[in-house]
This record gives C-alpha cells, sequence and structure tokens, in this order.
C-alpha cells in the first residue's frame, strides 16, 4: 500500500505540477497483463494511436503490458489511487472488488456464442453493471471480447471424470471456483503472470483460458494436452480512475470516448481471428494436442456445469441472471 500511495503521489505531482507544466501533455498510463499481440495488447495499442492522434498531442497514452507494472492482483487498487489511469481487466477481477455482479460471466456455458455476450456487454445490462463500479472510484468505457475458454493440462481431459483430483488454476472468482469444484477439481487462485511458471514446474495442473493467451504466454509449450470446450467466455472491461477522468477538459474527454469507441469496433472484430490464429499455431508447434469434444462429451460437461447456476445465486443476484438468460434465449439444455 505504502509503494502505491507514493506512486500515486508522484503522479499527482507531476500531471498537476503548475504553470511551468502548463504545456505538458497529459499522461494516460495503460497497464494491463496480457501480450501485446494478443486481443487485448493490439486493442490497447491501438487505442494509444487513435488517442494520440486525436488530440493532437495533448494526450499521451503509456502502454505496460505484460504486468510490467502490477500483477492482476494489484492493478486494481492501483487504479482507485491513482497510480495507473486505465485499465483492461478480466470481468471475472470484478468480485474481489465487492462488485459481485460481474461475476455473471463467468457462468460456465451462459453464452453460446459471442453475439449472445455482445447482447449483453453493449446493450443496458452492461450499461448498468458499469454504474456498479463508479463508488468504487472507478469508471466504464467499454466492454472487450476475447474469446471462449479451453481447459488444458498434461493429461487428457475428455468426460468429467477427468478432472477429479486436477489442481487447475483459475482468476480470483468463487463462480470460477465453484466450477472447477463442479468438475471434481481443485481449484488455484493465481496471478496471470504466474501461470507459467506455476505450470512448469507442477503447482498446478492445468488452466482455462483463450488460444490467444495461452499462446501468447507460451503455456502450450508446458501442457500436453488441450481440449476445445467452449465452456466459457472472456471478455474485459476498459476502465478509468473515475476522479482523473472527471477532471479532464469537456472536449477531451468527447475525444477520448470517440477514440476508444473505435478501437472496440476494431478490437472486437480481430478477437475472433486472432484466437483461430493462436489454435493454428499451436497445432502447428506439435507441443499440445488439441481435443475435439464430441457432442455426447461437451453435452456432458455441460450438464455438469450449468448446476453451477443455480449454486451462484448466493453471489449474483438470481434476478440479474434470469435478465440475461431473456435477453440471450439461454438454455440449459
Amino acid at each position: 500500500m505504502r509503494k502505491l500511495i507514493l506512486a500515486a503521489a508522484s503522479i499527482a505531482a507531476l500531471t498537476f505540477a503548475g504553470p511551468a507544466s502548463a504545456q505538458a501533455p497529459i499522461v494516460i498510463k495503460f497497464s494491463h497483463v496480457v501480450a501485446t499481440d494478443t486481443p487485448k495488447g493490439q486493442a490497447a495499442e491501438r487505442f494509444k494511436e487513435l488517442a494520440e492522434k486525436a488530440t493532437k498531442g495533448r494526450v499521451k497514452v503509456e502502454v505496460y503490458p505484460n504486468s510490467q507494472l502490477y500483477k492482476d492482483k494489484e492493478e486494481l487498487e492501483a487504479l482507485q489511487l491513482g497510480s495507473v489511469q486505465m485499465l483492461a481487466p478480466s470481468l471475472s477481477k470484478f468480485g474481489p472488488l465487492g462488485v459481485k455482479e460481474f461475476e455473471v460471466f463467468d457462468l460456465p456455458f451462459l453464452f453460446k456464442d459471442t453475439a449472445a455476450f455482445t447482447a449483453v456487454t453493449q446493450g443496458a445490462i452492461g450499461q448498468d453493471l458499469f454504474k456498479k463500479l463508479e463508488p468504487k472510484g472507478i469508471k466504464g468505457l467499454a466492454f472487450w471480447d476475447n474469446g471462449f475458454h479451453i481447459m488444458s493440462a498434461n493429461k487428457p481431459l475428455h468426460k468429467v471424470a477427468d478432472f477429479k483430483g486436477l489442481k487447475m488454476r483459475i482468476q480470483s472468482s468463487k463462480v470460477l471456483d465453484m466450477q472447477m469444484r463442479a468438475l471434481g477439481a481443485s481449484p488455484q487462485a493465481m496471478a496471470f503472470s504466474e501461470v507459467y511458471q506455476a505450470l512448469q514446474t507442477g503447482v498446478v495442473d492445468g488452466t482455462e483460458n483463450t488460444w490467444s493467451n495461452l499462446y501468447t504466454q507460451k503455456m502450450h509449450e508446458v501442457q500436453k494436452y488441450a481440449t476445445i470446450s467452449d465452456h466459457g467466455y472472456i471478455g474485459y472491461a476498459v476502465i478509468v480512475n473515475k476522479p482523473f477522468w472527471d477532471g479532464l477538459p469537456a472536449d477531451l474527454r468527447t475525444t477520448l470516448a470517440g477514440c476508444m469507441k473505435d478501437a472496440t469496433k476494431i478490437a472486437n472484430d480481430n478477437a475472433r481471428k486472432d484466437n483461430e490464429d493462436a489454435l493454428e499455431a499451436v497445432r502447428k508447434s506439435g507441443r499440445t494436442q488439441i481435443i475435439t469434444l464430441t457432442p455426447q462429451e461437451k453435452a456432458a460437461w455441460k450438464r455438469a456445469l450449468v448446476k453451477v447456476h443455480k449454486e451462484a445465486e448466493e453471489r449474483i443476484p438470481r434476478e440479474l441472471i434470469q435478465e440475461i438468460y431473456k435477453e440471450i434465449g439461454f438454455k440449459s439444455e
């Protein structure tokens, strides 16, 4: 905490140093935990390019990928303190912050495709969720797509029984914890930056992620099998420190919001191809055997995991779950 407060004070001093620095650009530090050549990484770079061009140098965006500044367990606190101004954490990260409603996105087999996910994030439900962040000093700007989860391990994962006793890394989400326990696995929450070494050393046996994250973090080098399960969806919320945002000149807020909208469209349009390319790269590497579930196997996974929806009502308002069911036409079978 002391380190973050000192960092925040330093940034404040640089940003509001007085008349001598009046012509200096406003700096937005944009921190994230994945590689640059991922859907989120590319979107952050695109936002930087658009924002600096559109503001004609009045704003400078500094992008820090791969947990260069903060791990995913630390970055939200850093944002609230003003040590960074912008993040794009996965939607799983807001539960520990006290906004448990975001864990609805972790419900397994909730979204049948990307269109179902965007119907929720780009509509009234998504905006209502963003409003719940504001009392925490956070403003939501956009939702970014990544793609569907796969499961990886050093043993083939075909059946639910194959998970029994496996130590599976998860993000810090109680719903993902429920998910792994429903499969008979032992969930292990840990920072994204620590996963490769944990897989390499056997601290965990497997993980879930998208193809782009698996490949760019080289997890395929230490996982013998990957199952195309499409059991969950990874999306991100682009968020900004609210006092910082509210303190910007109105014209800059409008310009930056427009740049974010443009970057979001580009990012979401490219996410599917990025994951398809990563899947092909993993396949060509020969390091990981790729498993495609039969319809019967996938149906068995879904039967085991849809039970988590009811269990999760202890954390997520039932009304929100039902609202999303209605919006996307969810069917449990």
